[in-house]
């Protein structure tokens, strides 16, 4: 009779079979999903940070380049305006075209 521990040799290798195959599936099912989303979220923050810092970093770059490239044409005083008008101009017009482009909650 299979499964009859008292007659059957490989009893206990085919029991200690199964239940590797049980865990090994939970942990396949659970634990890996678990880590998959685990690593998306850290990876994507650390990503989403870097990314924020490298934005603000070359907004001041292109600040300081326009406002030497402007200087070039009018006084210091002046350049400093017109390159935060220039770089606010750029600003408003991307975020309008973001505004366009936009879906609205109804759809």
């Amino acid at each position: 009779m299979p499964g009859n521990p008292l007659t059957d040799q490989n009893w206990a290798s085919d029991i200690a079979d199964t239940i590797v195959r049980v865990v090994g599936r939970v942990r396949d099912l659970t634990t890996d999903n678990v880590v998959l989303v685990t690593r998306a979220i850290v990876y994507g923050l650390l990503g989403a940070i870097l990314g924020i810092a490298a934005l603000v970093l070359f907004i001041i770059v292109l600040t300081r380049g326009l406002q030497s490239l402007l200087e070039l044409a009018v006084s210091w005083e002046r350049a400093v305006y017109l390159s935060y008008f220039v770089l606010g101009g750029i600003c408003v017009a991307a975020g309008a075209l973001m505004m366009t482009k936009r879906r609205s909650a109804d759809a």
